[in-house]
């Protein structure tokens, strides 16, 4: 609401968005019309359209529902040779939203979704946690290593967090160099399941990349923008890693659109990468509304580099409940000093520190969304755009109460590492599991953001 450039970039991307999707079928067009396209433009989205381009916009538009029944309906429709294999990725912080609303267990509601998932046509429902596992133990060997480097390498420290695709973009478009050599090169767990999916998998299956349709359920919109980053995408197959992201709450849209209660769908076991094999009970990492970087890496840090076993950690609020702070002291020394940044508002603090050259910190986990993934703006919304804050407590309620499962205790990964990785130091460890973030040129209007 605070970008006046979005209002006269309305009408020419309504036209560019209408031309592109005019390819619909009149079915899909009948049954999903009456669904929110508002929600898709990035009016809720925390990287404000005013540093995309019309292409990106319109992209981002055609990931939404109708997109996702197009697949549907072609597989019903088109030749066999000519199928995908519809596969969905649910994010951990999505599901305690499904419960809370649903007054299920977490348990219930991940079979409940998968199963309303397959009786719309999906092939297989998959649980991002083990992406989220490669990303956290990826992180927490880089950040090691740029302590390490710290005296050395000047742009070693501090280390950002890079899970969250609404301070990725706005670090490139706004803030550009002085953030962005920072920024942990770890991919995010979405990405990472992205190259799990279209690469361990598909090769697992016997199946091109590009036969595989890719949908993630994610509780926030920039996720739809972080599926098209071009560094995110199989040239050789012509096939981006994630097809289309949707947000908890256009999913249940679809419940709605449908007339179906998930108190009234069957509950189907969540699939596994892993041959036949289904996934057990729901776990989570260490963190209370996110994927906890900023726990496991404070941990194994505090471990490996000055031995000292971190069994809780105590974080200390600074200015207000976003904005948290963690310290490791040894011999009346502070040695490590880590902090949460969650919300704009902390993040603009934050990066005004680190130009004035005040900055303390050797990690943040920074996250665009206050309250962390858990309020991100696809779920967790009343109808009026606020957090629903009754819900949102019952999410966090829902969450913290998931029994907790260490990166490093996941045999699958372990075993991936040697097998499919070819070692936890090889090139493909960094090609798969890495990226790269980079400014982007801006046109000096695209600067002028009010966050």
């Amino acid at each position: 609401q605070e970008c006046s450039k979005k209002q006269k970039n309305d009408e020419t991307q309504s036209t560019s968005v209408d031309a592109l999707s005019s390819n619909d079928g009149s079915e899909e067009k009948n049954e999903f019309d009456t669904l929110a396209n508002a929600k898709i433009l990035l009016s809720d989205c925390l990287a404000c359209d005013s540093c995309m381009t019309l292409e990106e916009g319109a992209r981002v538009f055609q990931q939404n529902q109708k997109e996702f029944f197009r697949i549907l309906n072609l597989n019903k429709k088109c030749d066999t040779s000519k199928h995908k294999v519809l596969a969905v990725s649910l994010c951990p912080q999505s599901l305690p939203y499904f419960a809370a609303k649903f007054n299920l267990s977490v348990n219930e509601a991940a079979k409940r979704l998968c199963g309303f998932l397959k009786s719309l046509g999906v092939h297989y429902v998959f649980d991002t946690t083990i992406a989220a596992d490669f990303s956290i133990l990826e992180s927490q060997r880089e950040f090691v290593q740029r302590y390490q480097q710290r005296n050395q390498e000047e742009h070693a420290l501090p280390m950002f967090a890079s899970a969250c695709p609404g301070w990725i973009r706005y670090a490139e478009r706004v803030l550009t160099n002085l953030v962005t050599s920072h920024i942990c090169t770890a991919k995010s767990p979405q990405q990472i399941m992205g190259s799990l999916v279209k690469g361990y998998f598909a090769r697992q299956q016997n199946l091109s990349p590009d036969k595989i349709f890719h949908v993630v359920v994610a509780p926030c919109y920039d996720k739809k923008l972080e599926a098209l980053r071009e560094d995110f995408y199989t040239a050789l197959y012509n096939s981006p890693e994630v097809d289309c992201v949707l947000t908890s709450g256009e999913i249940v849209q679809i419940m709605e659109q449908k007339n179906v209660s998930m108190k009234d769908v069957t509950e189907v076991a969540v699939d596994s990468l892993f041959d036949d094999l289904k996934e057990g009970d729901v776990v989570r990492h260490e963190g209370k509304r996110s994927d906890g970087y900023l726990e496991h890496i404070f941990k194994h840090a505090a471990k490996e580099l000055f031995g000292v076993d971190v069994k809780e950690i105590t974080y200390k609020a600074l200015k207000n409940k976003d904005f948290q702070e963690v310290t490791l002291e040894k011999d009346g020394e502070t040695v490590l000093r880590f902090a949460a940044a969650y919300g704009f508002r902390n993040i603009q603090n934050m990066v005004l520190k680190l130009k004035k050259g005040k900055f303390l910190y050797h990690f943040v986990e920074v996250l665009a969304c206050p309250g962390g993934c858990l309020n991100g703006k696809g779920q967790a919304q009343t109808e009026d755009g606020k957090p629903d804050r009754a819900l949102l407590a019952q999410m966090e309620e829902v969450y913290t109460a998931i029994p907790v499962r260490l990166p490093e205790a996941n045999l699958h990964v372990q075993r991936m590492y040697q097998h499919w990785l070819e070692g936890m130091d090889s090139k493909k460890v960094q090609d798969t599991l890495h990226t790269t973030y980079s400014a982007v040129n801006q046109s000096p209007s695209s600067l002028d953001i009010k966050w």
